[in-house]
Order: C-alpha cells, then sequence, then structure tokens
C-alpha cells in the first residue's frame, strides 16, 4: 500500500456530523474538549485526553452546532452570505475539535475501547449531520442566499461556498419526501456502520497472520537489515523469540516477496495477504454486498442512476464514460507491457509457472540483470532522516520553507515527531510526523488535519495542524529505518499533501487546503513525488547511512535508467483496482453480489493476467469501502490526477526545477487555493493550457 503511487493519500476525516442531544450534559471539567487548550498554537493536549472523554464531548459538540443551526434560523435580518453561509461554516467548531482528535487517533492507535467508541459514536453522527441536511427552514435562507446572490458583491471563493453549501443540501436530501428522508437516514447510518466494520476487519486480520521463521535457510536472499528486524519482531513475544517473524505490514511483506528464495514460504504469505476477509472470522463478502447495494439505493433517492453518477458530479471527470475512457488509455499499453515483462521473467523462472508470489522476486533479478542495480542496494543511501531532510530541502528551494523540530509539543504516540513549519521566519502550521508501523495503526500512508488552516470572521488566519502518517520499517538497534524508492517516493507524496494543507489561503474551513475534488487532490502530492529521484535533488540527500558517503553517480543514472522498468505491473495492478471500483459503483441495479465472482468477471473482462492481481482484492480495498479514506468512485483519481502531475513537472523542466517563478505560480494558483477555485481553472492559471496525456505516457514508458 505504501509502493509508488499506492499511498493512502490523504486521510480527510469522513464524517464531523452527528445525531442531535436535546439537553446540555453536566459540565466536566476534567475533559480537555471542554476547555481552552493552552498548549502551543493550540495544538490537541493528547497527554490528557483519554477515551472516556470522546463521547461526552461529541455530544456536547452536536449540542453546540444545534444552537448555532437555531440562532441561524431565527435571526430576524433578511438571510444574507454573512448571516446565513458563513455562519453555518463556521459553526461546529467543538465537533470538528473533537472529530478531527477522535478519528485520526482511530486510524493510528486503534484498540478495543476505541472501537467501540466508534460504533456507538457514528450512528450518531450520521443522524446529526442528516438533521442538518433535513432542515427545511434552514434550507430555504440557503436558497434564499443562492437565488439572490447577484445582489451581494461575493468574492469568488465566497460563491463557490455559496454553491457548495446549497448543493450540499441537495445531495444530502433536504428536497425527499418524508417517507424517503427516513430511509435516507437509515441508509447513512448503516453505511457508516459497515465501513467501520469494514476497516475493523482488515485491522485484524493484518494483525493476525505472522510468518514464523525457525530455519536459517528459509531466510537465504533476504537483505541483512530485513532479517534483524524480523528477528526484533519475534522477541517481542517468548513464544517466537530466538525465531524471525515476518508479518503483512509492507516493511516486512514487500522485501520477503522480493527476496526470499524459499519459493513455498513466499506463497504462504503471499496467500496470507491476498485472501484477508475472505472468509474466516473477519470475512468482509456480506459488508461489501451490503454496502454496494446501500450506495446504490441512496444514489437513486437523490436522482442518480449509479453511486459512481452521484460521486463524479463533485469531481473533474463528471462522467463515469469519461473515466473509462481515461483508464482504458492507460490500461492496454500497461496490460501489453506487463505481457511482455511475463515473458522475460518465465524465460527466467525457466519450467516453474509464474505465479503471483513470483512476481516482485523475478523483477528484482531482472532489475539487477538488467541495470545491476536492486532495491537493497539503495537502502542504505535512503536512510528515513536523509530522505526526510531530503523533502525538507525540496520544500525550501520551491517555496522558501523551513522546519523546526518542535519537542515540547503533546503527541499521540512515543515515536511521532513535531515541527514547527516557517515561511520567511514567521510559523505557518504544525507538521506531525508518524512514520512506523504498528498493530494498532492502519496500512498505508497517508496525510490529515488535526485542525485546517482558516480565517475567522475578525479576520484572524487560524494555523494548521497538520500529519503525515506512514507504516515504515522500524529502526532496528544498529539500523535506521531503511528505504527503498518505493518508500522514498510515499514520503515525498504525502509531503506533498501536506505542503497543499499547510500552504492554504482560504477563508473558510470547507474551501481551504485538501478540501478539493478527489480527482484534484492528487496533484500535489504526486508532483513532489518527481523531485525525490531527480539527480541533483538524489546528491543532497541519499548519503550512505554508515559512511555518509554521497550516492555515487553510476547509481544515480541506473536510477534514472530503470525508471521505467516494470511499469507494465505497476500500473496494471493500478488501472485493475480502477476499473474494479469503477464497475462495482456504476451499478444501476440493486442486485445478490459476490464479490470473489463479482472480481473474478471483472478482471477477465478486461484481460488481467492470472500473474497479476488487482492491487486490492475487493475485501481489503479499504480506499472504496471504508468512508475514511473516501475513494468510492474515485479510486481513478490517481491516474486522473497523475496526467496533471506529469504535464504541470513539464513546467519546471522546461524552466528548472527550481525556478522561483514556476514555484511561485504553482504555489499561488494550486497551493494556495484550496477550493476557492474551480480545478481545471486553477490549473489553467498556472499551466496557460490544458493537460495533456502524452507527458504521463511517456513517463511512465506506456507511449
Amino acid at each position: 500500500m505504501i509502493t509508488m503511487k499506492r499511498c493512502i493519500s490523504i486521510c480527510i476525516i469522513a464524517s464531523l456530523f452527528a445525531y442531535s442531544c436535546q439537553t446540555k450534559p453536566k459540565e466536566n471539567m476534567q475533559n480537555p474538549f471542554f476547555q481552552t487548550w493552552d498548549t502551543p498554537f493550540e495544538v490537541p493536549p493528547f497527554d490528557k485526553i483519554i477515551p472516556a472523554h470522546y463521547i461526552p464531548a461529541f455530544e456536547e459538540g452536536m449540542r453546540q452546532q444545534n444552537e448555532e443551526i437555531v440562532a441561524i434560523i431565527n435571526n430576524s435580518e433578511s438571510p444574507n452570505f454573512k448571516n446565513t453561509i458563513a455562519a453555518l461554516d463556521y459553526s461546529g467548531s467543538l465537533l470538528d475539535k473533537v472529530a478531527a482528535v477522535f478519528f485520526n487517533v482511530l486510524e493510528t492507535n486503534n484498540n478495543e475501547e476505541m472501537q467501540q467508541i466508534a460504533q456507538e459514536i457514528s450512528p450518531k453522527l450520521s443522524a446529526h449531520s442528516d438533521a442538518i441536511n433535513f432542515n427545511i427552514d434552514l434550507f430555504k435562507r440557503v436558497k434564499f442566499v443562492y437565488d439572490n446572490s447577484d445582489n451581494e458583491k461575493l468574492t469568488q471563493e465566497e460563491h463557490r461556498l455559496l454553491e457548495k453549501t446549497y448543493k450540499d443540501f441537495i445531495r444530502g436530501g433536504v428536497n425527499l419526501s418524508g417517507e424517503q428522508k427516513e430511509r435516507f437516514a437509515a441508509i447513512n447510518q448503516r453505511i457508516a456502520k459497515l465501513t467501520l466494520d469494514f476497516n475493523n476487519n482488515v485491522l485484524a486480520a493484518t494483525n493476525a497472520y505472522k510468518l514464523i521463521i525457525e530455519d536459517s535457510n528459509d531466510l537465504k536472499g533476504l537483505p541483512a537489515n530485513i532479517v534483524e528486524a524480523a528477528k526484533e519482531e519475534a522477541n517481542k513475544d517468548n513464544s517466537t523469540k530466538g525465531k524471525w517473524v515476518f508479518t503483512l505490514q509492507n516493511p516486512s511483506l514487500i522485501p520477503f516477496l522480493e527476496y526470499a528464495q524459499n519459493r513455498d514460504k513466499r506463497q504462504e504469505i503471499w496467500q496470507a495477504y491476498s485472501q484477508r476477509c475472505i472468509g474466516g472470522k473477519y470475512d468482509n463478502n456480506a459488508i461489501i454486498n451490503e454496502l454496494v447495494n446501500l450506495r446504490i439505493e441512496r444514489a437513486q433517492l437523490l436522482g442518480y442512476q449509479s453511486h459512481a453518477a452521484f460521486i463524479l458530479d463533485e469531481n473533474m471527470a463528471k462522467t463515469s464514460e469519461a473515466v473509462y475512457e481515461l483508464l482504458l488509455k492507460v490500461w492496454e499499453p500497461a496490460l501489453k507491457k506487463a505481457k511482455e515483462e511475463l515473458a522475460y521473467y518465465q524465460k527466467k523462472a525457466g519450467d516453474e509457472k509464474i505465479a503471483p508470489w513470483d512476481w516482485r522476486y523475478y523483477t528484482e533479478i531482472v532489475r539487477n540483470e538488467q541495470f545491476n542495480i536492486n532495491q537493497d542496494s539503495l537502502r542504505p543511501y535512503f536512510s528515513l532522516p536523509n530522505v526526510l531532510q531530503g523533502v525538507f530541502s525540496v520544500a525550501k528551494n520551491l517555496y522558501g520553507l523551513t522546519f523546526e523540530k518542535n519537542k515540547t509539543l503533546p503527541i499521540y504516540d512515543s515515536s511521532v515527531v513535531t515541527y514547527e513549519v516557517k515561511d520567511q521566519g514567521n510559523t505557518i502550521g504544525i507538521l506531525y510526523m508518524d512514520f512506523y508501523a504498528r498493530e494498532s495503526k492502519s496500512s498505508g500512508a497517508w496525510m490529515t488535519e488535526f485542525r485546517g488552516q482558516y480565517r475567522t470572521p475578525e479576520g484572524k488566519n487560524i494555523l494548521p495542524i497538520i500529519s503525515v502518517v506512514c507504516n515504515f520499517s522500524n529502526p532496528t538497534i544498529n539500523t535506521p529505518s531503511l528505504l527503498n524508492i518505493d518508500e522514498v517516493q510515499t514520503l515525498f507524496h504525502e509531503f506533498g499533501h501536506a505542503l497543499h494543507a499547510l500552504l492554504s489561503k482560504c477563508q473558510y474551513k470547507s474551501m481551504a487546503g485538501t478540501n478539493v475534488s478527489r480527482d484534484f487532490v492528487e496533484l500535489p502530492s504526486q508532483i513532489m513525488e518527481n523531485w525525490a529521484t531527480c539527480p541533483e535533488v538524489l546528491k543532497s540527500y541519499a548519503k550512505h547511512y554508515q559512511t555518509g558517503e554521497t550516492i555515487p553517480q553510476y547509481l544515480i543514472d541506473k536510477i534514472s535508467q530503470s525508471e521505467t522498468f516494470g511499469q507494465g505491473f505497476i500500473n496494471t495492478e493500478l488501472i485493475a483496482a480502477s476499473l474494479l471500483d469503477m464497475d462495482y459503483h456504476t451499478l444501476t441495479i440493486v442486485q445478490d453480489i459476490n464479490p470473489i465472482d463479482f472480481e473474478t468477471k471483472a478482471m477477465q473482462k478486461y484481460g488481467l493476467i492470472p500473474e497479476i492481481i488487482s492491487r486490492y482484492k475487493s475485501q481489503y480495498f479499504k480506499h472504496i469501502f471504508t468512508d475514511a479514506f473516501g475513494y468510492s468512485a474515485g479510486y481513478y483519481g490517481y491516474t486522473w490526477a497523475a496526467v496533471l502531475d506529469a504535464d504541470a513537472f513539464e513546467a519546471f523542466k522546461e524552466n528548472g526545477l527550481f525556478d522561483t517563478t514556476t514555484a511561485k505560480a504553482f504555489r499561488s494558483n494550486i497551493l494556495e487555493k484550496g477550493n476557492s477555485v474551480d480545478p481545471m481553472e486553477a490549473y489553467k492559471a498556472f499551466r496557460k493550457k490544458e493537460p495533456s496525456i502524452e507527458p504521463l505516457l511517456n513517463k511512465r514508458g506506456l507511449k
């Protein structure tokens, strides 16, 4: 999940609203959420927050927002942008604060108690959100402002917020009949529970499996640092002490698949990975069936044919036809290249027919053969501390930003590090970095926020509090966390999301930072990946963790020469997942779905070869079946944004990697604007033209 182009990009909190409490709970001065935070920059006081604080704080947050809604409705003045639209956007500050802390900690420090809280509060949050969306009196005021907007001198951002607010009410079911509203609300509450169950099952299934190695001969081919990490993992438990343990976390799984010479062991761990949540205690098949059908029903209540039509109405792509057209333009050359790769690998394998658990193994053999390079030979130059400094250096050279570690800020886990982000000496945001894999953390990598940027009605700028979460290997006694190229790009990717949030200059919460369409949000993250392997950038940060030696030029040359190597596999598994997502969500008839059969037929339809599976099989495809990640009918967004990023990076190649004019244009037109400007208009303001797919196909060697 954290290899190149796989980052779970940005984890936006899916539900910040909910159920309405009619009576105010007793004041609890022990609860940090009921107090003004006296922490530096008003960051969350993690050291004072305990699980028992969440439910009372959620309920008080909902109660307060209800009071704010009543005040908007009862305002005796004629509805206008300020007293209705802006007031609504500013409402729910306590609820936002509680939800941001809770749902982010749920993803990073999950346990049974947190899961129980989520199960209790999620349907209440869903009901609270629906109560706002169904409020006819509130909507009448919104509609009045919408219908009379020509009478107000609104800024571009205010126009965008007005249109979004009006449309959100329509999409939220305000025009449904009473009976339809009841069903709509019931669907939303059920979806909220199912997506939580899906996520919990994936986490539990991932943690439930361990490959225990007792014979050192089964470790042949594995890099020393990976073996050392497996030994330390085993020593955490008395039952496996003195052995080696490999898990389904990517820092453990992927190197094993790449280097372990024992084919049976590769097959064992791969099958455990790919069969997660298919049958057994953590089965997700029934959840998928119900989720897909509930989404169809909900979309059709609102007048859309399918869930995809409902989602895409808000995205750049607009239609499923446009999405399929793009995906198939990449799919056809990618599949052709994957077949060529397979034929070459099969020659290496001889009579042993290539299987999915062999692909990465032979990829590394052939990479080493063709380029005299493999992931393991590069790892010593990519220690996490050095790569992080490389990321910071790129941000400084592009945008003048500096990052100063601040050890005084409260943290939610002992491994988290925090930074003040400064622009010309002024702090513009706080950055949390949570790097290492642990059982309590969801897999993958993402950027999220504990507070987004906005300005108060009085004009005070509220600084963003941003977090980057990864699942890199933990440092061992002798070795820092050493990354492979994919993981290096993952860090650059998520940092690109962070810059999008940190550099936001918007007035309103819902317009700021990464609150943009799913097929645009990946542009700032994916364009950052381009700098990761640029030769002049590599020379600045790729230093051998033991000797301090700068990465040799011959290795830089080999990295450049091998950039399109393996792109058949990478793009085929990516597009396969995107097509699978669209096939589920373009369904228009409620039906009994067997996800195993559905996925098999879909992959056969597109001609996916059996040696490759979809990047995520349905049963652990969290992007599309958990609301926390919000990519249902949107996983194509990685490819849509890749067209933008490849085209946009051409401007830097033309003018210079760190050309100040180009960087300033990208910052002012893309990073600072949030959703205050139409995304295509924002892109054209930067690039002075519409994007072309040609740079993407060239970049990936698919031309």
